[in-house]
């Protein structure tokens, strides 16, 4: 098997602090981040999700254009981070997630997890928060990428059905939300159901983050000691056909898969740390 692994220590710029000074940098560097994060997602909203609507006719290329848009804001994000000493990054079998019309599913322990993913798929639809939508900022550009809000359980998996059925990537984290340390992980149904109704094999990426940062409840400037590292390693599919079963019913099937996957990234989640 042909894998690659890709490493991010490259020699940035070294802020010129030691013990409680480097501390209270990478707290101003943290604030500094989230800070042209923010102004960035208002610049696509104002700017360029105006622009390519207006360049672009046909909806799917629409999709495609926004989609590479935020893939591209995104590694921006990661690398802005690389370069103030906030973060390095460690990804194996990164071309196994440009494959099109896949389910990727990944754990979410950290804030940045999220932003890692959609760093390293150039083109993919997302389940995200239906906060998403209703802001004045991000409502436009998420909707244009073809995203797809976390609401309405039913019309969620129908609606994730079509983004497969079209050749599109999907990208969801399972849990819903942050998983907070030493907790065991915990996933909602919907990831089973989508993957069921739609007949596809699920691709799963272990997060692992050390020192532990920005996790569920923890605020943005409670940075760690030093700073963190973050992991990703994608996995070979996860088959679904043993949970097609014709004598369950579809809730059944759901049910025993949510446990399978729930068992899977626990245990991988341990073997990393072990590692």
């Amino acid at each position: 098997m042909n894998t690659r692994s890709e490493v991010s220590t490259r020699g940035a710029w070294v802020a010129p602090f030691g013990g409680s000074l480097n501390r209270a940098w990478r707290i101003f560097a943290t604030g500094l981040a989230f800070t042209v994060f923010g102004l960035g997602g208002i610049c696509v909203g104002l700017l360029v999700f105006p622009l390519v609507v207006l360049l672009t006719r046909d909806r799917t290329r629409v999709h495609h254009r926004m989609q590479f848009v935020i893939h591209c804001v995104m590694r921006l994000f990661v690398e802005l981070m690389r370069t103030l000493r906030l973060m390095t990054y460690s990804i194996e079998g990164a071309e196994k997630l440009r494959e099109p019309g896949q389910i990727i599913i990944a754990n979410h322990p950290t804030l940045i997890d999220v932003v890692m993913v959609l760093s390293q798929v150039p083109r993919t639809s997302c389940v995200v928060k239906d906060s998403l939508f209703r802001n004045p900022f991000t409502g436009g550009p998420v909707r244009a990428a073809g995203y797809v809000p976390n609401v309405d359980s039913a019309r969620l998996v129908d609606r994730c059905a079509e983004v497969l059925d079209d050749g599109q990537t999907l990208i969801i984290f399972p849990e819903g939300t942050r998983t907070r340390p030493g907790e065991p992980v915990r996933l909602q149904r919907g990831t089973a159901n989508i993957a069921l109704r739609a007949r596809k094999s699920l691709r799963p990426i272990m997060i692992d983050c050390q020192p532990s940062t920005l996790t569920k409840g923890l605020p943005w400037y409670s940075v760690p000691a030093r700073r963190f590292h973050i992991s990703l390693r994608v996995g070979e599919p996860i088959d679904i056909e043993p949970f097609l079963d014709a004598d369950s019913s579809r809730a059944m099937s759901a049910r025993k898969l949510t446990g399978h996957l729930e068992a899977f990234l626990e245990h991988h989640r341990h073997a990393h740390r072990l590692d």
